[in-house]
Formats: structure tokens, C-alpha cells, sequence
């Protein structure tokens, strides 16, 4: 048992390495459960340490290609196995195991062996920068399951929308009302002062997320980004439309990292579908701005603006949710292309009360947004309406 406890701890720190959560104690748990069995059967061995190691189903295949290679036979030659596409979730590049000397490392039913597991050594080469490149429309179904294990790492942290209540705090600002006490009770001390700021709350977001046929091919990687962002920050609600509104903020809160697709398809009627995005702003505005908006929130519009409602429609309900909220940004998936124009009829109302036109067509772009929203001002806008300077990067 030696040796194995060794090889077993080992093994725990390559799994971690790999982006897998195994816990400090799994090596100990993972012995006592390989004394449960026979030792001698591989894919007994193999079960008992995946029931114990594994606590995520994503993980179920680089565990499996980690265990070929780990505990494989001796063969005295290096092999090398991707295994960036399935395991590697905080890793900047694909991970590629190379095995030197695994003579130590006796499989299962080899017999107990004298001599130890020498080197496991994880190069690296970078392909991410290609992955958040690449456009969402292109991605095989490998490579999504790559960009949503990188969509999972990003950071979103608005700033906080400071409000006209007031706290104590250190500040230029003085307290007079702290300092009335002070003086009441003949503590006040006029060098320093009590200060006090404005109280900071988080900032809400609202997503409307266009779901339509001609989004259709982008439709998967934002649902997962609407997933991640409500998992991430606490005051997001999200819902979806192509002719009619759908709210989906409970579903996805109550999802928990798992596929969005299958809990929301059934909740949308109008899945890919027609678009008649002003009728789905104004039932957002009729019926959930009141409860979703609250003050200074931002909205975030997903859409290509491929319209088939009235245009004067879109244009009335745009402005009056305009004037609802902090800041009203567009993303647009065709934005990412140089020779994209927002021609359409829809877009051309729309623009005029958008602050920013964004893209949203990779990882990038979402990477860009992210840094966007954490650099956004906590003061309310000055402004009643109308589009602000700043447009973001790259636009037409």
C-alpha cells in the first residue's frame, strides 16, 4: 500500500493541475475505497477512485484520459495526451501530460514493485487567444465547451451605484450630525472631524436577449452568457424574445452551471422564431420595468436588430426605457465584422437612445464588455436621453 498511497497522491495533484476540484483530503478517501475492492480489476480501480476524486460530470473525461495515461502500464516511452478541450478549466493554454520514467507507476494488478514514480511533468502551449478569437458561429461543439469553461472565468464587477443616503465613512464630506453628537456630549475634537461618503448598493443589470431565427447561431453561447452572468452577480434579471417576452431569471439562477438550453426551451414558445422587438420592449416596460430597473440600472440589449415590428414602435418604447434606466447598451453579434452597417430599419431607430454599441461575437468581445461594465461611473447620468460619446470599440 506504500507505493500505491504515493502514486494515489500523485495522481490528486495531476487531476488539480488539470483544473479538476479535488479536495486536500480525497487522497486518504480514495485508499480506503481501493481497499474496498479488488485491486487486481482495473475498471473496478477505476470507479472507485472516480466516485471519490470526480464531483463534477464535465470532468468525467479528462479523468478518464488522465487515468489511461497515469496509470498505464510501463512502456518507457513519453506520451503525450491533449487534454486542454476536457479538463483544463483555469489554464491559459492546452495542457500536454509527458511521462518520463513510469516505471514507478505500476498499474493495478502488476504486482507490488520496488521502484517509484520519478517526474510528471504538464508543458503548455497557448491556443486560447485563437478560441477567443474565433466567432461564436464557427465554434464545433469542442471548442463550445471550451469557450463556456473560459466564459465561466470571467469577472463581472459593475461598479456600485452610490445613492443620496449617506454613511459614515472617510470622505471630504463632514458629518454634522456625528459631530452635533460629539459636541453634546463634549467629545468633539475639532482636528478631526467625523467624515461621511454616500452610501454604495449593487448595481442592477437587465439583459434582453434576442432569440429569433436570425440569431439562431448565436443563440447558445449567449444563453450561457446570461447564465454565467446571473450566477455571478446577485441583482441580474434576465429574459428572452423574438415576438413575445419571456423572463428567465429563476431558471437560470437555478441551473448551477448546467446546460441552460434544456431548462429554458420549454419555458420559450417562440423559440427562433420572428422579431418584433418593440412589442417585446414594451411589455418589458408595461410589466417588469417598475420591479426589474429599480435606480441606475443598465440594460443590456442582445439583438442583430432584424426587425419585423413598426419601427415608431421601437423608436417610443427605446426612449422611454431609455429614461428608465442608467445606461442603455447594444450588442450586436454582427458587429464583429469590419464591413458590418447597422442599415436596418430597426437598428437605425434604436441607435439614437443607445449609449454604446458593442459586439458580442467571441469571447473577446465579452472579455472587452466585462471590463466595460466594472468601469462604468457610480454616479447617475446628467442626461435625460439620447446617445451618449461613448460608442466602445471597434464599431461601424
Amino acid at each position: 500500500m506504500g507505493h500505491l498511497l504515493e502514486n494515489l497522491t500523485h495522481f490528486a495533484r495531476l487531476l488539480r493541475s488539470l483544473g479538476l476540484a479535488v479536495p486536500g483530503g480525497s487522497t486518504i478517501e480514495a485508499a480506503r475505497a481501493v481497499q474496498q475492492i479488488d485491486i487486481g480489476n482495473r475498471e473496478d480501480f477505476r470507479f472507485a477512485l472516480r466516485t471519490v476524486l470526480v464531483h463534477r460530470s464535465e470532468d468525467l473525461q479528462v479523468f478518464d484520459k488522465a487515468f489511461r495515461v497515469f496509470w498505464g502500464r510501463p512502456s518507457g516511452t513519453k506520451t503525450k495526451l491533449d487534454l486542454r478541450p476536457l479538463g483544463s478549466e483555469r489554464r491559459f493554454g492546452d495542457p500536454i501530460v509527458e511521462m518520463e520514467s513510469l516505471s514507478g507507476a505500476s498499474a493495478p494488478g502488476d504486482g507490488e514493485g520496488d521502484t517509484r514514480l520519478e517526474r510528471v511533468q504538464i508543458a503548455t502551449y497557448s491556443d486560447r487567444e485563437v478560441l477567443r478569437q474565433k466567432d461564436f458561429k464557427n465554434l464545433t461543439s469542442e471548442e463550445m465547451s471550451q469557450a463556456v469553461r473560459l466564459l465561466r472565468d470571467l469577472r463581472w464587477h459593475p461598479a456600485p451605484r452610490r445613492t443620496k443616503r449617506w454613511v459614515p465613512g472617510p470622505g471630504p464630506s463632514p458629518d454634522p450630525r456625528k459631530l452635533l453628537a460629539r459636541f453634546a456630549r463634549r467629545e468633539a475634537d475639532p482636528t478631526t472631524p467625523p467624515t461621511r461618503v454616500r452610501k454604495a448598493v449593487p448595481r442592477r443589470l437587465v439583459l434582453l436577449c434576442d432569440i429569433s431565427g436570425s440569431m439562431e447561431r448565436y443563440t447558445r453561447m449567449l444563453l450561457w452568457f446570461a447564465c454565467c452572468l446571473t450566477g455571478n452577480l446577485q441583482r441580474v434579471e434576465s429574459f428572452l424574445f423574438a415576438t413575445r417576452l419571456t423572463r428567465i431569471t429563476k431558471k437560470l439562477r437555478g441551473t448551477r452551471g448546467r446546460n441552460p438550453l434544456s431548462e429554458i426551451a420549454r419555458l420559450v414558445p417562440d423559440w427562433s422564431g420572428g422579431t418584433r422587438i418593440g412589442e417585446s420592449v414594451r411589455a418589458f416596460n408595461v410589466h417588469w420595468a417598475r420591479r426589474a430597473l429599480g435606480r441606475g440600472a443598465v440594460v443590456l440589449v442582445v439583438s442583430d436588430g432584424w426587425d419585423r415590428g413598426d419601427p415608431e414602435a421601437l423608436r417610443t418604447e427605446l426612449s422611454r426605457l431609455r429614461r428608465s434606466c442608467q445606461r442603455l447598451i447594444w450588442l450586436s453579434p454582427l458587429l464583429g465584422s469590419p464591413a458590418y452597417r447597422p442599415l436596418t430599419r430597426g437598428l437605425q431607430a434604436a441607435l439614437p437612445f443607445v449609449d454604446d454599441f458593442l459586439p458580442v461575437h467571441n469571447l473577446a468581445s465579452l472579455d472587452r464588455l466585462a471590463a466595460h461594465l466594472n468601469s462604468l461611473p457610480g454616479e447617475a447620468r446628467k442626461q435625460a436621453g439620447g446617445r451618449a460619446a461613448n460608442s466602445g470599440e471597434g464599431i461601424w
